[in-house]
């Protein structure tokens, strides 16, 4: 069951959780976005690290998980490379049509969809080439 859920549905949910709570104008989301969480005091000055930066660490994290998911050939990384794409047509049609998403946050989210996306398929046929090639020695 692992193998077959996209993880990258977790930030796109994580995002519209936090968006929906924000409620008001699209500004609200990016506002949100920028609250500050945590700084670092440097020697060259304060570095902060604000929600949009973690949400966007979070999904980078789980892009790499679906990247080490999409080398295998069996019927779950199939199913999944489907479920990513869903992932990546919504992330984008909301993106486009809802303005609380048209965050660069969001965008950002939204074309790590797409690469997991195209990455998985590429990833997938190329290991599936190589087996076949493999085989047919």
């Amino acid at each position: 069951m692992f193998n077959v859920i996209p993880l990258l549905i977790i930030p796109v949910i994580v995002y519209s959780v936090l968006v929906i709570f924000t409620g008001g104008e699209p500004s609200a989301a990016a506002a949100l976005m920028d609250n500050t969480v945590f700084q670092v005091p440097l020697v060259s000055g304060p570095w902060g690290m604000k929600v949009g930066d973690l949400l966007i660490i979070f999904s980078l994290i789980m892009m790499f998980i679906e990247l080490v998911k999409s080398a295998g050939t069996g019927t779950a990384t199939i199913i999944n490379h489907g479920l990513s794409m869903a992932v990546f047509v919504i992330a984008m049609a909301l993106f486009l049509l809802v303005g609380r998403f048209g965050t660069s946050v969001f965008f950002l989210i939204t074309m790590m969809a797409l690469m997991d996306t195209v990455a998985g398929f590429v990833v997938t046929i190329v290991a599936a080439r190589r087996d076949l090639a493999v085989g047919g020695e």
